[in-house]
């Protein structure tokens, strides 16, 4: 075994594919850490915003999470309903492609695409936050801790979709039954003391209240506090990575993710409340996560604390996930449209779109760079591709059920598409200048991409098709040029395959180093005397002069001026070339013949054939 094959997996063969589907237990870590974790930066974001209220603020945090755990609800059962109309897999492309046209399909792709990048960058800077909170002396490393996640993550993700549930099991359940039991604990000590109860590590105290409560900020904190809405289409998405019943079995994955993410946004924000827990100073020295401060006013600084603290690092860093899982899935239903470069249709080695799995690391990689791995930077830009998506996939299934005649099950999408659209709308208005602006112009630079890929296939595809039989007509020989440094091996093996060709032939020498004669007495007494000899037609020999020792462009010109001389005939340009057995000794030799093939290629036409004739050391 290589050390790639022990690093990445040995390669899976197609007849294997059914062994890496998963079931509900599986389908968890992989699909549903992303809405799951964002338990964590979700109520956080929302109480950033409500610092300048104080103690007020907190009294705000429980109508409002109540208010997203409505519209979670809303949009739940619109996701069942998606699974059920498509087993193949629902996704927002997919739904609003078939039922709202070619644009909306694209806009919702657009909007899922940079989601995705999103969550995985948003969930790797929050796993990193949590660490940076338990240990702040981490802090300067921020950026660097991010990097080092989202290497091991892609490296975990290579392994193939059922190697990644089994590696992100534990972390995950283990997140969830500490942050259950923290839940727990909290709600029963805080219904004894009669609902103030006492911290056991007081919170960082709050400042005085140095703003009023205004609808606008009610507006920006609803719209931060749904960022823990991403990822409930993950299911949705990753319909056909279950096993069978594949249906039942994605409907029971996003049932026990929904009503886990209601507890724990629930409870965060009740036990926020009753114990005084509001959000601090993200970028100041002094930082403390919310889960962090809630864990350690409920269950002290003791090994339970730093348990929990790393249950929640890596939940929050393995949650980059679940955008692992779709973002390839998503990256190929477009190519299959022709909308993205069809590389993203190949499976890889492990059965897995690995083409994708390598863009979304790229741009995730930037803008974690970009941003310096700081989860209040990038939040702003969270949650609208997200809801954009909602609205769109949900106004496809009500056109769906309409052309079925489903009335009720129309209602209950459309209850999803009206609420998700008006939450869509007030998050954009409520965080276009923190920097969702960058989002609103990222979507339609994208779609104009993806256009552009569409136009540009529609032309190949138009201009390479045949509908009649092989044409028969102009079967003549070609007209065969042969590059002539001097007189080898190599330059003979050319020779000789050019001869079998055609008995048009001409071997042009480009004379940079005034080698002229002798090329002229090596070509004499080598090639001309010998074919005399036998009969066999003599190849015409070529000499380009070149004062400035240019060897590339004379040659080049001299091969388009052939073709635009003789219109008749195509013209094969035979590049003989020396191979070496290991890499290290390419450097060792120059690379002419490489050049010169790209330069063929990248100024000839139709009618020029370029063929190696490669010489194996």
């Amino acid at each position: 075994m290589t050390l790639f094959d022990l690093v990445i997996g040995k390669p899976l063969p197609t007849t294997e594919e059914r062994a890496e589907h998963i079931g509900p237990i599986s389908g968890i870590p992989v699909f549903g850490l992303d809405a799951l974790s964002s338990a964590a930066y979700g109520p956080e974001a929302a109480l950033t915003l409500l610092i300048p209220l104080g103690f007020a603020g907190i009294e705000q945090i429980v109508p409002i999470t109540l208010a997203i755990i409505g519209l979670l609800a809303i949009v739940f059962f619109s996701y069942r309903q998606t699974i059920d109309a498509y087993p193949n897999g629902g996704g927002s492309y997919t739904v609003a492609s078939e039922n709202l046209g070619e644009q909306a399909g694209l806009l919702a792709a657009a909007a899922l695409m940079i989601d995705y990048i999103l969550n995985a960058a948003v969930g790797i800077a929050a796993g990193v936050g949590a660490l940076v909170s338990a240990i702040p002396r981490l802090q300067p490393h921020t950026l660097g801790l991010c990097l080092a996640i989202l290497l091991i993550l892609t490296l975990i993700n290579m392994r193939g979709i059922k190697d990644a549930g089994s590696a992100f099991l534990i972390p995950t359940y283990l997140f969830v039954g500490t942050l259950l039991l923290v839940i727990i604990v909290g709600a029963v000590r805080a219904i004894a003391a009669g609902g103030h109860p006492t911290p056991i590590v007081a919170p960082p105290r709050l400042p005085a209240s140095a703003s009023m409560l205004t609808l606008w900020l009610l507006a920006k904190v609803f719209a931060s506090g749904c960022t823990a809405m991403t990822g409930v289409e993950a299911v949705s998405n990753g319909v056909t990575a279950f096993r069978e019943p594949t249906q039942k079995n994605a409907k029971r994955t996003l049932t026990i993710i929904i009503v886990l993410l209601m507890i724990f946004l629930a409870g965060i924000a009740l036990l926020c409340r009753a114990y005084g827990i509001g959000a601090t100073d993200p970028t100041g020295s002094g930082y403390q996560s919310i889960l962090s401060q809630l864990v350690s006013a409920v269950m002290g600084r003791g090994w339970f604390y730093y348990v929990t603290i790393a249950s929640i690092l890596a939940a929050l860093a393995l949650s980059a996930n679940t955008s692992f899982a779709d973002f390839p899935r998503l990256t190929r239903a477009v190519a299959q449209r022709d909308c993205l470069p069809h590389v993203f249709k190949i499976r890889g080695r492990r059965l897995l779109y690995s083409y994708g799995i390598s863009a979304l690391v790229g741009s995730t990689a930037l803008l974690l760079i970009v941003f310096g791995g700081v989860t209040d930077r990038l939040i702003p830009l969270y949650a609208i591709g997200a809801f954009l998506a909602f609205t769109l996939s949900q106004a496809g299934m009500v056109m769906h059920w309409k052309r079925k005649g489903a009335r009720r099950h129309m209602i209950i999408n459309g209850v999803g598409a009206v609420a998700t659209g008006i939450t869509l709308l007030v998050v954009l208005v409520a965080k276009f200048t923190e920097g969702a602006w960058i989002t609103a112009i990222l979507v339609p630079a994208l779609i104009l991409s993806m256009r552009a890929i569409k136009r540009h296939y529609d032309r190949v595809t138009c201009e390479v098709n045949i509908d009649r039989p092989l044409s028969i007509e102009n079967l003549a020989e070609p007209l065969v040029i042969v590059p002539l440094d001097r007189w080898s091996r190599i330059t003979e093996k050319g020779l000789r395959f050019a001869m079998k060709l055609s008995d048009h032939i001409q071997a042009v020498h480009v004379d940079a180093e005034d080698s002229c004669e002798e090329i002229k007495q090596i070509w004499q007494r080598d090639v001309a005397v010998p074919l005399t000899r036998s009969g066999t037609p003599v190849p015409e020999l070529v000499i380009l002069p070149s004062p400035c020792r240019y060897v590339l462009p004379p040659l080049v010109d001299y091969v388009l001026k052939v073709e635009h001389d003789h219109p008749e005939c195509q013209i094969a340009v035979l590049i003989p070339e020396l191979m070496v057995k290991h890499w290290w000794q390419t450097p060792l030799h120059n690379q002419r013949a490489q050049l010169l093939k790209l330069l063929l290629l990248w100024r000839g036409n139709r009618r020029i054939i370029v063929i190696n004739i490669p010489w194996y050391l």
